[in-house]
């Protein structure tokens, strides 16, 4: 029994020993996607000292002209920090994050049927890194970042017109990420 105790002890101590202050997961927003008609959520967890895991999820029902865009989007996002903060959640960091996107397209068809849609599907992987700063205050996160970002994808026409649908231009190809999160460290 005494040997239980003292492994018990060893492994509490290890564990204060390697501890940090501070949250080790965060639930976050990004305002800034409201503008554009999207929710768009995150959650971070600590995986060691300097570094973080982040998974985004995004739906949106996007209209730009007279294309309605509506869909979902994951980003897994691996944070290694820089500095020495309190906590590995927060800091500068640089963040190499994946991206897969499915959004389904309407659009007017400019065809004799005055009623007639055109209808797609745009489906794209890519991927970029970000540079980013996280603060925290309390249970209270403020993460900005922005960066490089690549998609490469196709379109799948509802219909035989194959005709390029408006906007899709937004989607493919080099782009740029960035936003503004606030959310809830715990």
């Amino acid at each position: 029994m005494k040997k239980f105790y003292v492994l018990m002890a060893a492994l509490l101590m290890a564990a204060a020993a390697t501890a940090q202050d501070g949250p080790k997961n965060a639930i976050k927003v990004n305002p800034l996607s409201l503008g554009v008609s999207t929710i768009n959520v995150s959650y971070e967890r600590v995986v060691t000292a300097r570094s973080t895991f982040q998974l985004g999820v995004y739906y949106t029902g996007y209209k730009f002209t007279d294309t309605k865009w509506t869909g979902f989007g994951i980003t897994p996002e691996y944070r290694i920090h820089m500095g020495q903060e309190e906590s590995a959640i927060e800091g500068f960091y640089i963040a190499p994050f994946l991206r897969y996107q499915n959004l389904k397209m309407t659009s007017p068809s400019f065809s004799n049927d005055v009623n007639a849609e055109n209808k797609s599907t745009l489906t794209t992987f890519g991927g970029g890194g970000v540079l980013g700063r996280q603060w925290v205050w309390g249970k209270f996160a403020l993460d900005i970042f922005g960066g490089p970002a690549y998609n490469a994808g196709n379109i799948s026409y509802e219909d035989t017109s194959d005709s390029e649908v408006e906007g899709v231009n937004r989607f493919k190809g080099f782009t740029l990420r960035f936003g503004v999160s606030l959310g809830l460290g715990f």
